[in-house]
């Protein structure tokens, strides 16, 4: 493979350039005729080279529009083709022009100055309620303790999931599906699934006072200061909704079929656990601790995912257009704290190789990468805050699709198989009874 001339990085061949957009060879020199890509060929050799950067920038402005064409010159990034599969009204996520907002009230701005708990109630009720806290119910802590000995076998969705299924069994209320009962219910299942996290019970017990940002720092990590909560606290209510996202419309059809609270989580959670929603943070963790190990450098890492046909984890997004509000948002938080510096400037250097010649920029995904990696965290503790933050999202869904008429979310079909009457093309056995 060819190296750029521009930055150390790998240039990729045709065949490897159309692995990466999922296409033909034949398509990608369509697109280097309409100006989509560009091509280099060295002197005296017939075979194209394109650069890594590039391709990895129409993969992403692409992603998500399967059987349409790319975008043409000019055309803004993540615009999607043709109508949506559907259009639900909502009145909880606002996002426009980069900046997000729930129920009217800025997210970012929300995250310096509330609680978790609060931004919770608020997107739950839209009454703002700065003493809302959260209780686990003794029951449901009694069962989970009987798990101690083997949950550490589990990966974080399915302690998560085991702190779901807990939680429900202990609430034999947990069909009635008014909005008080709703609260009470997600008030009680969030502390659980924290306690979830936990190898073991720890020696203060899984409902040690405090908030749900103190009480998951202890689940990720043995030492806690309070700057390291506030820090968590403000990347919880980045995370608490997103609109659609993949896995809140997972938890809205669950909520339409009226499941109870205690499944529409585990809805979530099902379609959280795939390698293209919640652990997008759990590869930028890897990528940053390569970056920061003492023979490497961004350049070569960044190359080195190139080279295999990855995306590049923390950085794009389908639904923000130039900047990701909450990467921004959460990154700024990170720079008060000297303890962060280290990976801060690993995470810069990743951030200049990739900006400099794309339109990609970081996402939250990123910026939870420098929380766990800046505190010697596990790797999957960002997919951990992801999950825990937007349990309480999920729930805010439920509550307007419990409003709604029930099994509304049921598309149709369009049949592509086998039309009537063609039968199996092998004959069939007698009946010998």
């Amino acid at each position: 493979m060819k190296k750029d001339r521009s930055g150390g990085l790998p240039r990729l061949t045709t065949a490897q350039a159309a692995a990466r957009l999922g296409v033909k060879q034949e398509t990608v020199y369509a697109y280097v005729s309409r100006g989509i890509l560009t091509r280099e060929r060295a002197a005296g050799a017939r075979a194209s080279t394109f650069d890594a950067l590039e391709v990895e920038a129409l993969a992403r402005r692409t992603a998500g529009r399967s059987g349409t064409a790319p975008p043409r010159p000019g055309q803004a990034a993540g615009s999607a083709a043709g109508r949506p599969l559907m259009v639900l009204d909502s009145g909880l996520t606002l996002i426009v022009d980069d900046e997000l907002f729930y129920r009217g009230a800025d997210a970012t701005s929300l995250a310096t100055r509330a609680s978790y708990e609060t931004c919770a109630h608020w997107l739950w009720t839209g009454a703002w309620d700065p003493s809302a806290g959260f209780s686990a119910p003794p029951d449901a802590l009694r069962t989970l303790r009987e798990t101690d000995g083997w949950r550490a076998t589990l990966s974080t969705v399915d302690r998560l999931r085991l702190g779901a299924s807990v939680a429900g069994s202990a609430n034999p209320l947990r069909y009635q599906l008014d909005q008080d009962a709703v609260v009470r219910s997600a008030a009680g299942l969030v502390p659980v699934l924290v306690a979830a996290l936990h190898e073991r019970e720890p020696a203060e017990g899984y409902e040690a006072p405090g908030s749900v940002a103190s009480r998951l720092w202890r689940a990720l990590a043995p030492d806690a200061g309070d700057d390291d909560v506030r820090v968590l606290e403000a990347a919880l209510v980045l995370l608490l909704d997103h609109d659609l996202a993949m896995s809140t419309l997972a938890a809205r059809v669950a909520a339409s079929a009226r499941a109870h609270p205690y499944a529409v989580v585990a809805a979530g959670l099902a379609a959280l656990d795939g390698t293209l929603h919640g652990a997008a943070s759990v590869a930028a963790h890897r990528m940053l601790q390569a970056a920061m190990a003492p023979d490497r450098g961004a350049a070569d890492v960044v190359g080195e995912i190139l080279r295999a046909g990855n995306a590049l984890p923390g950085f794009g997004h389908v639904v923000y257009t130039h900047r990701d509000p909450r990467a921004d948002a959460l990154f700024e938080l990170l720079r008060t704290h000297d303890r962060y510096g280290p990976a801060l400037e690993a995470t810069s250097g990743i951030i200049d190789v990739v900006a400099g010649r794309t339109g990609l920029f970081p996402t939250i995904d990123l910026a939870l990468a420098v929380l766990s990696v800046g505190r010697g965290l596990r790797p999957d503790a960002g997919e951990a805050v992801f999950a825990v933050a937007r349990t309480c999202g999920w729930i805010a869904h439920a509550l307007e699709e419990y409003g709604e008429q029930p099994a509304r979310l049921r598309p149709v079909a369009r049949y592509t198989g086998p039309q009537p009457g063609g039968g199996p093309s092998v004959a069939l056995e007698p009946d010998r009874r």
